[in-house]
């Protein structure tokens, strides 16, 4: 029945009948399918009839911002709704020969290309969590009180936070001015990547999804590239070739991949709070 809705609602949105439909690889999120129309046309839809009526929304309008850089690939949008978003299909290929360096080269032109404020006009998703994008007049006041604090507050709710935690995250808030490094103008942020999240394009280039996007600190995006892997150490140079980072940055990733693994304690639960807890310790 899901299917049928399904293929309704994106029949509506495209003007022409769903021929064919087959599940694909997603995410833990969403629902995935490739999708044919009787005219010939392939289209990729992502859905989820539980999801917040916003989010799919909010996702495109997050892929719109990232491709006003024209640094790297996003999927064009195709359609959206409340419980669907449709995108060009990307056809993957072998990464090609300099794959890396492009993939550096790139990124860094995309945050480069900057954004207006730390923020962004409108809120979105990380996951499934909200995520407030009201700006704020400076880097460190936006990551407390728009990525810190409210993952803090939903594992206090939750009762995944520790005492330990707790102690942690005060002692961090006292001296955050300081731990957050030399003053940069906001860069435009993909806001969630992870290796999953940058896929390989028929030309062999990268192409990014599923962007949690704003107006940041560049350090963001790259300490979470290192987080989980994905990423060969021939980007990460590329990237500092093409806009050397400040002094100490090694010493920042725990400090921005904090966020994430306090997301990742409110969206799978307590096997990431021992991880929160050394990046803390790790800050400190």
């Amino acid at each position: 029945m899901a299917g049928n809705r399904l293929e309704e609602a994106v029949a509506r949105a495209l003007g022409g009948a769903v021929q064919s439909s087959c599940a694909v690889a997603g995410g833990d999120i969403n629902n995935a399918n490739q999708m044919t129309l009787a005219d010939g046309r392939v289209v990729f839809v992502k859905s989820n009839f539980g999801a917040e009526p916003t989010m799919f929304a909010a996702e495109a309008r997050g892929l719109a911002w990232l491709a006003q850089a024209r640094a790297l690939r996003v999927p064009e949008v195709l359609a959206v709704g409340e419980t669907f978003l449709v995108l060009e299909p990307i056809s993957a290929a072998r990464r090609r020969p300099d794959f890396d360096e492009k993939l550096g080269r790139d990124l860094a032109a995309l945050h480069r290309f900057g954004a207006p404020s730390f923020g962004l006009d409108h809120d979105n998703f990380i996951g499934r969590l909200p995520q407030s994008n009201a700006p704020a007049p400076s880097w460190p006041d936006f990551y407390r009180t728009r990525r810190l604090e409210p993952q803090l507050r939903l594992a206090r709710d939750a009762g995944l936070c520790s005492s330990a935690m707790a102690r942690g995250f005060d002692r961090l808030f006292t001296a955050l001015d300081e731990r957050v490094g030399p003053a940069e103008l906001p860069a435009r942020l993909h806001g969630d990547l992870w290796g999953g999240n940058m896929i390989v394009d028929e030309t062999g280039a990268g192409c990014l999804i599923d962007p949690a996007a704003y107006g940041g600190h560049r350090e963001v995006d790259l300490a979470m590239m290192h987080l989980f892997g994905g990423f060969g150490p021939r980007v990460f140079a590329a990237y500092e070739e093409a806009w050397p980072l400040h002094p100490g940055h090694q010493e920042r990733v725990p400090l921005y991949q904090l966020y994430f693994l306090m997301v990742h304690v409110n969206l799978f639960g307590g096997s990431y709070v021992a991880q929160a807890q050394r990046a803390l310790l790790a800050i400190a």
